[in-house]
């Protein structure tokens, strides 16, 4: 197997279950602006992607007012901060001793993610993760200019890391953007998991190397 050095891990569906918290807040937040858009559509068109990126996407599908977009994404941010302060978080199965025994064999991780830092700490807080410990490092849709499926994220990270050759890294997260962050970026390996956004049937369209139920399984790829 591929010698990887480096994971790059999506956070909500992938290694953190909040149940898909997320995507329900933004169908509500689209909804309250008079839209009309089922949970299924929000998942199969927003999965992934940065929070605003994905609201005038589906605006766009949905021959809505693309105008609506920032009001949008604020009450979207407000629902969210408050649905995640009464949200029970946990791990997805396996996860918390699948990033240990990464980190014991000195691979680094890196936990990226389309939501803002802020929303992104206030999960880790949560949970408990502690970067050194859990993780390496952080990156979110704040810390670049181009957000998924651009490799922005995946090349910062390597940066930080002094990780020059991208066919020692993985990609692993739950959605068709997260695979397509992952070969644009020319990853050695690109994972997609069943415990989140997208069906085996979607995730099959970005043609990942492996997909698999949870994250933890690809402790025996490696």
């Amino acid at each position: 197997m591929k010698n990887i050095e480096l994971l790059v891990l999506d956070m909500a569906g992938t290694t953190i279950d909040e149940d898909n918290v997320v995507y329900k807040t933004l169908t509500s937040a689209v909804n309250d602006y008079g839209y009309v858009v089922s949970l299924e559509k929000v998942l199969s068109s927003c999965a992934g992607m940065e929070k605003l990126e994905a609201i005038t996407s589906l605006l766009k599908e949905i021959n809505g007012n693309e105008e609506d977009a920032h009001a949008i994404f604020e009450n979207f941010s407000d629902q969210l901060k408050e649905a995640y302060k009464n949200l029970e978080i946990k791990p997805i199965n396996g996860t918390e001793d699948f990033l240990l025994s990464m980190k014991s064999q000195n691979k680094k991780i890196v936990l990226n993610t389309g939501y803002t830092s802020e929303i992104a700490h206030q999960l880790l807080n949560k949970l408990n993760w502690k970067e050194s410990i859990h993780f390496d490092a952080l990156i979110t849709a704040d810390d670049v200019s181009e957000s998924r499926p651009s490799p922005e994220m995946i090349l910062l990270a390597m940066k930080k890391f002094n990780i020059t050759e991208a066919h020692k890294v993985l990609k692993a997260g739950d959605s068709v953007i997260d695979v397509e962050e992952g070969k644009n970026a020319g990853c050695g390996l690109t994972i997609a998991v069943l415990s989140g956004a997208q069906s085996k049937a979607e995730l099959e369209k970005a043609s990942p190397d492996y997909i698999l139920n949870t994250i933890s399984e690809a402790e025996d790829l490696l």
